[in-house]
């Protein structure tokens, strides 16, 4: 019967102080904003999308492909502009 109160009371004791460090571990969580590449970074990865059309033009003449609009545009070997559609033919602009 002791062993059995004891055993209790060391319970009780592990439950109060690991009840208690979850709580200042729940005050202390923040919600960080979120992630937006620098300007530079989405300038020199051309997987990363953007809104910027001058940015969209530079990447395209710089590595022939940029996502623009979550859209992934290419530029062929006759310097034309490209995307592929969802069933994989290419649409010329």
């Amino acid at each position: 019967m002791t062993n059995i109160l004891l055993i209790l009371f060391f319970a009780f004791i592990l439950l109060f102080f690991y009840s208690k460090q979850n709580r200042g571990l729940a005050q202390k969580k923040t919600i960080s904003p979120t992630y937006v590449p620098f300007l530079k970074e989405q300038e020199f990865n051309p997987d990363i999308s953007t809104d910027n059309w001058d940015l969209h033009k530079l990447r395209l003449d710089k590595f022939k492909r940029s996502q623009y609009k979550g859209l992934t545009f290419f530029v062929s070997s006759e310097n034309k502009i490209y995307y592929l559609s969802e069933e994989g033919d290419k649409v010329y602009c």
